[in-house]
């Protein structure tokens, strides 16, 4: 069953960088030891963990009390015009869950596609219908984990959050993954205001209800982008981000889940902004 989330937690997309001797065991304890209490496991590059391996990360991660998540591989186009590639994506996506499950995870994000100058609505169609056999897969295999087609960074990449929200309502198991840092690059500096992310967030609950809520699943950095989006991530300090008024946003509605650092310097912002985060009076 999925696993009920109690707070809003705080972790690193991947091995912390001051972690000694870096594997995912390790990493686990040392998000532990800097006080964080989430780690994202990367599989940006390929699904490198054994099932025996995940057993091992399960039990070092429910010692010490780690929320874990995934991101899938990076080479994924659920709207790639060849259907090699299309079930490649999809294989790699459920490799992800299912390792993911096995380690006693929590929630596997990925960038859905891109529309490939296709019309939305056409690509929408293609993506949902892909996800729905992937859940399905899934289900198949007792596999009940939430997966998180993500908010993408550029207008030409499928991931704008109606399209999620929609996506959510339409297949089970699904909820978005919102990288505010990349609302805020795909909206050329739009959706950087306490007032637009209210808004984002009372849209989630209306049409979503109070579980998307209580099961987040956000990725926050800083960002440098133009007019075509997102170009790469920033520390938090070095960009234009209100990071510490979303931080208010996110602890007047209450949001459980997770909070995912994906700055270059990723435990020391994961750091910066649990801190700030519980210092919030509301």
């Amino acid at each position: 069953m999925k696993i009920k989330i109690d707070r809003l937690r705080f972790g690193t997309a991947g091995i912390p960088l001051s972690t000694p001797k870096p594997s995912t065991i390790t990493g686990i304890q040392r998000v532990r030891e800097l006080g964080l209490d989430a780690m994202e496991l990367e599989f940006v590059r390929g699904v490198n963990i054994s099932p025996e391996l995940a057993k091992k990360i399960k039990y070092v991660a429910q010692k010490h009390d780690i929320l874990l998540t995934a991101h899938a591989p990076y080479y994924i186009n659920l709207n790639a015009a060849e259907k090699s590639k299309v079930e490649a994506s999809k294989k790699r996506i459920i490799q992800s869950a299912e390792r993911l499950h096995e380690a006693g995870g929590w929630s596997v994000v990925f960038h859905a596609g891109y529309y490939l100058k296709q019309p939305p609505e056409t690509v929408y169609e293609k993506i949902k219908n892909e996800i729905k056999d992937i859940v399905r897969q899934l289900q198949d295999k007792g596999i009940k984990i939430w997966i998180r087609p993500e908010l993408t960074g550029k207008p030409t990449q499928f991931g704008e959050l109606r399209e999620l929200i929609r996506l959510s309502q339409d297949v089970e198991m699904v909820l978005p993954a919102i990288d505010f840092a990349h609302a805020h690059a795909r909206h050329k500096g739009k959706l950087n205001t306490a007032e637009e992310w209210r808004e984002m967030l009372a849209l989630i609950e209306h049409e979503l209800g109070r579980e998307a809520l209580d099961n987040m699943h956000i990725h926050v950095s800083g960002i440098h982008y133009t007019e075509k989006g997102e170009k790469h991530h920033l520390n938090l300090q070095e960009s234009d981000l209100r990071w510490e008024d979303l931080l208010k946003v996110l602890k007047e509605f209450k949001v459980k889940g997770v909070v995912i650092s994906e700055s270059p310097n990723i435990e020391g912002d994961a750091i910066l902004m649990k801190k700030k985060y519980e210092q919030i009076k509301v």
